[in-house]
């Protein structure tokens, strides 16, 4: 087993094709700038972008990857093949849970360690834009993954279908980012274990679709379309969160690294004073 995670693992760092880690970067910025995240003005939050990716994909292979391994003996020791196959909608969910929560508490340890150094006083609407980073960071390093296996003797082995791809990691990307600024706004508001689970069960549902394609229930098409409509679902519900008025906000007192302020994470003309 030791020796497939690190095969796991080692497959991340693998050289990226051009376009593969071009469209990622892409569209992670698409999504990413809906938060409008002051990247530029405060250059710690690239090294959180870029940290919470490492850390996810440590926590993928190392500890969900058993884990998975692990609840499929257990189920196999009970049933066997034909049984699982046939309930395949009930005895997926153990496993599919298991994702969600290993991840969305991977990519959540930097907006933890932020709000823990601000004396646990985050504004909410910092918490969700640190939320949106670190999703972010995840997202385009497993979109490039995918993507950079992309070649076009796929499309003429498969057609349009080979084109899937890029949608599936288009929306799949911002998916990725709006559970990450859910569980961040939900930590900041004092709610973190409540977000945590939400997040955690719609990352579930995010790859549910996987598993209603194996048991014949949805075509391609149709997992696709499914996941495009969770992924816009619930990145409205985040920009919602991100861009309401009337929200008390409160400055965060660490000072180190710098400190955004309400102003800072908000769109040019706009003061905290507005909210």
């Amino acid at each position: 087993m030791i020796d497939d995670m690190v095969g796991y693992f080692k497959s991340f760092f693998e050289t990226p094709s051009a376009l593969g880690l071009g469209l990622a970067i892409a569209f992670g910025v698409v999504w990413l700038a809906r938060y409008w995240p002051p990247l530029f003005k405060k250059p710690w939050l690239w090294a959180v972008l870029v940290g919470s990716a490492f850390l996810t994909v440590v926590a993928v292979c190392f500890i969900q990857t058993p884990l998975q391994i692990w609840v499929g003996q257990a189920l196999s020791h009970f049933w066997n093949q034909e049984v699982l196959a046939r309930w395949i909608l009930l005895a997926a969910i153990p496993s599919i849970l298991l994702a969600g929560l290993v991840q969305e508490g991977a990519k959540l340890v930097p907006v933890v360690v932020y709000w823990r150094r601000s004396a646990k006083h985050l504004d909410p609407k910092l918490g969700l834009v640190i939320g949106a980073v670190v999703g972010a960071g995840f997202a385009i390093f497993e979109a490039q993954g995918v993507l950079s296996q992309w070649t076009l003797e796929l499309v003429q082995a498969y057609g349009f279908m080979a084109l899937l791809a890029f949608w599936d990691r288009f929306f799949a990307v911002a998916a990725h980012i709006a559970f990450s600024a859910l569980a961040g706004y939900g930590l900041a508001r004092g709610w973190g274990w409540q977000f945590y689970l939400i997040a955690s069960v719609l990352n579930g549902l995010l790859n549910y679709g996987g598993v209603l394609w194996q048991a014949e229930l949805l075509t391609d098409i149709h997992v696709e379309i499914y996941i495009a409509v969770l992924a816009v679902l619930v990145t409205a519900w985040a920009l919602w969160l991100r861009w309401r008025r009337g929200m008390v906000t409160a400055e965060p007192t660490i000072s180190s690294p710098e400190v955004m302020t309400a102003e800072t994470v908000l769109p040019p003309g706009e003061s905290s004073n507005q909210e």
